[in-house]
């Protein structure tokens, strides 16, 4: 017989963060993932794609590597992930998007700037420069428009 032992660690108004014998199981608000949209495109949802280091497209500004990484999520149960558009017709739905970062976070959450909480903070920083680099600092304009989100508590 095994014990499960649960320990809170973390509670904002953005998150909570619970582990599990090391496992950590997150939750990544509706309020979060609205700073984060509106943060990467004002949440401009007939956003196309941009070209910085690697190509971003759709409102959260999702590249290839991150939306296979998180496990190549579809509109619908019916579409096929090998699908050509596959890729395209997820990260330009909002739905299929916000599954796509929640899929990721679970898979690659935690305490990117070191405050001992997975937070809000954690996600959107895993969220522009994935897992191995989560720790670099915003961009300028991604961090007004994040700040301002979050401490102004303007959510989608």
């Amino acid at each position: 017989m095994s014990i499960v032992k649960t320990v809170l660690i973390g509670l904002t108004a953005s998150t909570m963060v619970v582990l599990v014998y090391g496992q950590t199981d997150i939750e990544m608000t509706d309020d979060c993932l609205g700073c984060l949209c509106e943060a990467s495109t004002r949440c401009n949802t007939s956003m196309g794609c941009q070209y910085d280091s690697e190509k971003v497209c759709g409102p959260f500004l999702i590249s290839t590597p991150y939306w296979i990484d998180a496990g190549k999520p579809v509109l619908n149960e019916k579409d096929d992930p090998r699908a050509e558009n596959a890729y395209n017709n997820c990260v330009h739905d909002y739905t299929c998007s916000v599954k796509t970062i929640r899929n990721y976070m679970a898979k690659y959450g935690k305490d990117c700037n070191g405050d001992g909480v997975i937070d809000c903070d954690d996600f959107a920083r895993l969220h522009m420069f994935g897992y191995p680099d989560c720790s670099k600092p915003y961009k300028p304009i991604f961090n007004r428009r994040f700040s301002y989100c979050i401490n102004n508590a303007i959510f989608y």
